[in-house]
C-alpha cells in the first residue's frame, strides 16, 4: 500500500491525505453526536429549572469551573477510550448551562421561532466556514494568536457585563462573539484539513465551542432585538 505523505508549505505538517480525511470524518461524526447530550441537557434544564438559581457571580463560577474542568479532563483523556465519554459529558453540561437562556427565550411568544432561527443561522455559518476552509489554499495558522487574544478580551467583557447587566453591552459582546468564533471555526476547520490537528477529540472540542458560542450569541441577540412578549 503506497500512501503518499505530503509536506505543506510553511506549515511543517506531514500527514497523508487519507489520515487528514479520517480525522475530518471522525470529527464530523463526533460533533454530530455531541449535539444529542447538549439537547438533552438543555431539555432537562428547562424542564426542571435546575439552573434557575445560577445567577450572577454564582452562575459564572459554576460555568467557568465546570467548563475548564471538563476541558482539562478532555485534554488528559483524548488519547484513551475515556476521551469520547468525557467529551459527551462536557456537552451535556454545556446544554444544562444553556438551558437558562433557552428558558428565557421560550418565555417570549415567538420563542420557539427565535431558537430555530438561531439554530439555522449557526448551521449556515458552519456551512460557509466549512466551504471556505476547503477552497482557501493559504496557511491560516497565524490567525490563532489573534483569535486567542480576541477571545480573552471577549471573555473579560462578558464577565464584567454579568455584574453590570447591560443589554447594550450584551448586544455588543454577542456581535463580537459571532465574528470571533465564526473566524475561529474557519481556523479550526483549516487546521484539520491541513493536518495541523491530528486528534479528532481535540478537533471536535474546538469546533463544538465555536458552534456553541455562535449559537448562544445569536440567540441572545434575537432575544434582545426580536423577542415578543404576550
Amino acid at each position: 500500500m503506497n500512501t503518499q505523505i505530503t509536506q505543506l508549505p510553511n506549515t511543517g505538517y506531514a500527514l497523508s491525505q487519507e489520515q487528514r480525511n479520517r480525522v475530518l470524518r471522525n470529527t464530523y461524526w463526533l460533533l454530530a453526536l455531541s449535539l444529542v447530550p447538549t439537547v438533552l441537557g438543555a431539555w432537562i434544564g428547562v424542564a426542571t429549572g435546575i439552573t434557575e438559581s445560577l445567577r450572577g457571580g454564582l452562575g459564572l463560577i459554576v460555568f467557568l469551573g465546570g467548563a475548564f474542568g471538563f476541558m482539562f479532563a478532555i485534554e488528559k483523556t483524548k488519547q484513551s477510550a475515556a476521551g469520547v465519554p468525557v467529551l459527551l459529558a462536557f456537552t451535556f453540561f454545556m446544554g444544562l448551562m444553556l438551558s437558562r437562556m433557552i428558558g428565557m427565550v421560550l418565555g417570549f411568544k415567538n420563542g420557539t421561532d427565535l431558537i430555530m432561527t438561531a439554530f439555522a443561522g449557526t448551521a449556515g455559518v458552519f456551512f460557509v466556514m466549512a466551504s471556505l476552509a476547503t477552497v482557501i489554499k493559504r496557511d491560516l495558522s497565524g490567525m490563532g494568536k489573534w483569535l486567542f487574544v480576541g477571545a480573552l478580551v471577549l471573555m473579560v467583557g462578558a464577565i464584567v457585563n454579568v455584574f453590570l447587566g447591560s443589554s447594550a453591552g450584551m448586544m455588543a459582546i454577542s456581535v463580537a462573539a459571532i465574528g470571533i468564533f465564526s473566524a475561529y471555526m474557519l481556523y479550526d476547520l483549516k487546521q484539520i484539513i491541513d493536518g495541523g490537528e491530528t486528534n479528532y477529540i481535540s478537533a471536535t472540542l474546538a469546533l463544538y465551542l465555536d458552534l456553541f458560542n455562535v449559537f448562544q450569541s445569536l440567540l441572545a441577540l434575537l432575544g434582545i432585538m426580536g423577542g415578543e412578549r404576550d
